[in-house]
């Protein structure tokens, strides 16, 4: 993968082309090319680059994607955005440089154009939001299956109705303005597990989430913490940014685990759903940093339904995360 890191000593700012190749254990990186220390030298820079390096060619694509990126940066920075408190602002500054992308040029795009770019994403979160969840569709066999109708081998149905069920419902939400309430809650998870799953509605039988450090609410009280969750949500979804309503809700709703199974991918389409209502791009939690996604899930554990502070921050940051390094690579 061929890539431009910044490195930043001080106030100043050094821009490299860096290539990495995994072999084995080991990640191997090397820097191709130090491209200066402004936006203005590295254009420049890589104008100068060989064309015919095979490396450089690959490069092209996230080189675009770069100079894009920062071009709403540097617009964003002219706002000079209030700081927040859950948001570390670098991270802050590019989660708002994608918002502006998205609510503008992106949704100036023709409905085919848009069709297709919202294609690509969704197949990316189909096959990562059902991996997380043990699902073994790899996802050039997600991709045949969800674009060209091409059913994978030696798959299970249940695995294919999971990928197909959460693209379906994906269609559903992007446009939606429906109110987060018990009823909207409970049809996204039926929808999602239909064909997989018939228990629908809140469950009625305690459920133990396997290597969690909490237990989940029990079952008669399920109804009663959804409640209180609601309630929350409402209470803050105009006081706080919408990456962390989204992602505070998220987690309080995993420790409340109110259905038997497929919390989960609710949970995460909660989260894109709040997210796009906000007019914010929808992430990806990438099925190969499903450790870091726990563990910052794990960090807010000890809250209970009514708080937030910054035992918050890392599972928040890590979303911010999310959502930066893939939006350029699909919504552009």
């Amino acid at each position: 993968m061929v890539y431009i890191y910044k490195k930043t000593i001080g106030e100043k700012n050094y821009y490299y082309l860096r290539a990495s190749q995994r072999k084995g254990a080991k990640v191997i990186v090397k820097d191709i090319a130090y491209l200066g220390g402004t936006i203005e030298e590295v254009k420049k820079a890589l104008e100068n680059l060989p064309k015919y390096s095979n490396e450089i060619r690959k490069a092209y694509k996230t080189i675009n994607n770069f100079l894009e990126s920062n071009r709403y940066l540097e617009k964003i920075k002219l706002s000079k955005l209030k700081k927040d408190r859950f948001i570390d602002y670098e991270k802050l500054l590019e989660l708002e440089a994608c918002k502006l992308h998205f609510s503008t040029d992106f949704k100036k795009n023709n409905e085919l154009t848009k069709k297709e770019i919202l294609k690509n994403f969704i197949i990316e979160f189909a096959h990562n939001t059902t991996s997380i969840e043990g699902n073994t569709i790899n996802l050039n066999e997600a991709r045949s299956l969800l674009q060209d109708g091409l059913t994978p081998k030696n798959k299970t149905l249940r695995e294919i109705y999971d990928l197909q069920n959460t693209e379906r419902v994906f269609l559903k939400l992007i446009n939606s303005r429906e109110d987060i309430n018990h009823e909207f809650i409970q049809n996204i998870h039926s929808e999602l597990m239909k064909n997989i799953d018939a228990r629908s509605g809140y469950r009625t039988s305690d459920v133990r989430v396997i290597k969690a450090n909490f237990k989940a609410t029990p079952a008669p009280y399920v109804k009663t913490d959804m409640e209180l969750l609601l309630k929350w949500f409402n209470d803050n979804k105009n006081k706080l940014h919408p990456l962390v309503i989204a992602s505070v809700l998220h987690h309080k709703f995993e420790k409340i685990h109110p259905f038997m199974d497929g919390n989960g991918r609710t949970g995460r389409m909660l989260l894109n759903f709040i997210l796009m209502k906000s007019n914010y791009p929808p992430l990806i939690i990438l099925n190969k940093e499903r450790k870091e996604y726990l563990d910052a899930l794990r960090k807010a554990d000890k809250l209970n339904l009514n708080e937030i502070d910054e035992a918050y921050k890392e599972l928040i940051n890590f979303n911010s995360d999310q959502m930066i390094k893939n939006y350029w690579n699909i919504f552009l």
